[in-house]
């Protein structure tokens, strides 16, 4: 992968910037604990791709083939792989708190995967996965002393991290941490990222934009294309009624382009999101953060020049 690439579901940025992608408005913002928040979003650009190995990597295909899931595509591994923390719960929980997928979808997916491998099951085979997806991605490097480092402090971050009103981030805080110091380091960006993700729905929330309409305002933005977010399973008809109800509120004209003000709601909501990520990267402080940045600028390089990762998808990250 050459020029400019991408992590999980929108990252973009050029290669040598080990995470230093656009931070956008929360740049230069501190702050308690006297930690910037374009260093909180920084952290998660570099943590995000770390994370997103399990859904892309050969490795977990082979272990979900193994489970009895389907490969054609990336979902009928990825609905069990994230949700599988929460316990065999229904399409209904799992589609309330993965938000912007369309239910049907989460209904295609989840209704079906206990019955082939129950939580336990799928949970072991997710940490085999990252296993044997870091090996083969960083080699020698899982069990160096700079990756000790990575996971010591991430690992504080994440412990201590607060869980109320954080779904995602609580199930997977709950699960016992593994040993090996790489296995450690992405159940800690595990934990980030949907703490992150859990504060990043509650801004949403905040801001009035249901699922399909979160989706809507982040195209009208050029966050991505609005094909791209046809994976979250909308139909064209439940788009355009999202889009209908956002230019009733001025956020959108008539071609589906933001307007100013829909452009400053999402400011808003990144910048909120930025502002409920923070509270983990605090209690560690600045150093800790830098040095946690610094160590983990050879593993994100491993990851996105593995050419693993979609070079264009929906979280925007780098974009917004």
């Amino acid at each position: 992968m050459s020029g400019s690439v991408s992590g999980i579901d929108g990252t973009d940025r050029s290669e040598g910037s080990a995470g230093g992608g656009a931070v956008a408005a929360a740049e230069g913002s501190a702050g308690a604990g006297g930690v910037d928040l374009g260093q909180v979003r920084r952290l998660w650009h570099l943590l995000e791709p770390l994370h997103a190995v399990l859904y892309y990597a050969p490795e977990s295909f082979e272990e979900a083939v193994a489970l009895g899931f389907g490969t054609e595509e990336r979902w009928p591994s990825y609905f069990p792989y994230r949700a599988a923390p929460l316990g065999p719960v229904g399409p209904e929980r799992v589609a309330s708190a993965f938000y912007s997928f369309s239910p049907r979808m989460v209904g295609e997916h989840v209704e079906s995967a206990w019955r082939t491998a129950g939580p336990k099951e799928v949970l072991a085979a997710r940490e085999r996965s990252v296993d044997r997806a870091y090996r083969a991605l960083m080699g020698d490097g899982v069990a160096g002393p700079v990756m000790a480092e990575a996971a010591a402090l991430a690992r504080r971050a994440a412990e201590a991290a607060d869980m109320a009103g954080r779904p995602l981030a609580a199930a997977n805080a709950a699960l016992d941490w593994p040993e090996a110091p790489h296995l450690q380091l992405w159940h800690a960006a595990t934990i980030l990222r949907e703490h992150r993700g859990d504060g990043h729905l509650a801004a949403l929330l905040v801001a009035g934009l249901d699922p399909v309409e979160s989706l809507v305002s982040f195209a009208a933005i050029g966050a991505a294309p609005v094909e791209r977010f046809e994976s979250r399973g909308w139909s064209p008809r439940e788009w355009a009624a999202g889009r209908e109800r956002l230019a009733a509120r001025g956020l959108v004209d008539e071609k589906g382009v933001a307007t100013d003000a829909g452009r400053a709601l999402r400011r808003q909501v990144e910048d909120r999101t930025d502002q409920l990520a923070a509270g983990p990267w605090q209690s560690i402080g600045p150093e800790a953060v830098e040095c946690l940045a610094s160590a983990l600028g050879e593993f994100w390089v491993a990851v996105i020049g593995s050419g693993l990762l979609p070079s264009e998808t929906t979280l925007g990250i780098g974009k917004v």
